[in-house]
């Protein structure tokens, strides 16, 4: 059965300082690859890597590294939203509102143990699109009532599939919750954009896609590519090819 809705290709979002709501999630809805990074301090080579991946498709890249103070993150972030506006694609903010807001991020996404949602629109002043992350079938049913509801959640994730280094200590929730994600999004007639989330790579792309999903979140597939231009083609080409 078909469960999940394959989205377009992505529309090119506004090459502007300042996004709006409808202009960030306007970029989601289309959004079928999502990448999160850290700041690449091992390698020093920050902004050749996001120019890269947003020329191989990535639709939105996240920028999340702990390590780093905000002086920096806003530092790199000034060069991931340059590399944005010249591909016409998204970047994200994770979990830390104050920064958000003055990058001028289009999109923000926070845990289930940060900010609450209400709290976090207000704080953006709803100039951004908010995205949480979903890790049981209840909070599956709760990003979708919120997507429903006056706070207006505006996508969610799903994971981690598979277990991860980025998220020590998360237990893997398996392609089950990917499976209940697309069916309870059907039931629900919710045309809020999921993405699945965690170990996701171009050795089991496949099974996700076929789980349901059709949109991913993905670190190492591409952070650790030799070519992540070539790599982001590739899972794009994956997503293509299978149908949910």
């Amino acid at each position: 059965m078909n469960v999940s809705q394959s989205p377009a290709p992505a529309a090119a979002v506004p090459a502007a300082d300042a996004f709006t709501h409808a202009e960030g999630t306007a970029g989601l809805n289309s959004a079928r690859l999502y990448l999160c990074t850290d700041a690449r301090r091992d390698r020093g080579d920050f902004g050749q890597f996001v120019d890269a991946a947003f020329a191989g498709g990535v639709d939105i890249i996240q920028l999340r590294d702990k390590a780093i103070e905000a002086a920096e993150e806003l530092e790199l972030l000034a060069v991931l939203k340059e590399a944005a506006q010249r591909h016409g694609r998204l970047w994200a903010v994770n979990d830390r509102a104050d920064i958000a807001v003055l990058s001028g991020a289009p999109v923000f996404h926070i845990g289930q143990k940060d900010l609450p949602l209400d709290a976090a629109r207000t704080l953006l002043n709803g100039n951004a699109a908010i995205g949480l992350s979903s890790h049981a079938p209840g909070q599956v049913d709760a990003a979708l009532a919120a997507a429903a509801g006056p706070s207006a959640l505006d996508y969610f994730c799903v994971g981690p599939v598979w277990a991860t280094p980025t998220k020590p200590g998360r237990a893997a929730v398996g392609l089950d919750l990917v499976k209940y994600a697309a069916e309870a999004s059907a039931e629900a007639g919710s045309g809020v954009p999921w993405f699945a989330i965690g170990g996701i790579d171009h050795s089991n792309v496949d099974q996700v896609v076929e789980a349901g999903a059709s949109r991913i979140v993905v670190v190492r597939a591409i952070t650790e590519a030799d070519d992540p231009a070539a790599a982001a083609a590739a899972l794009l080409a994956a997503l293509d090819g299978a149908t949910p």
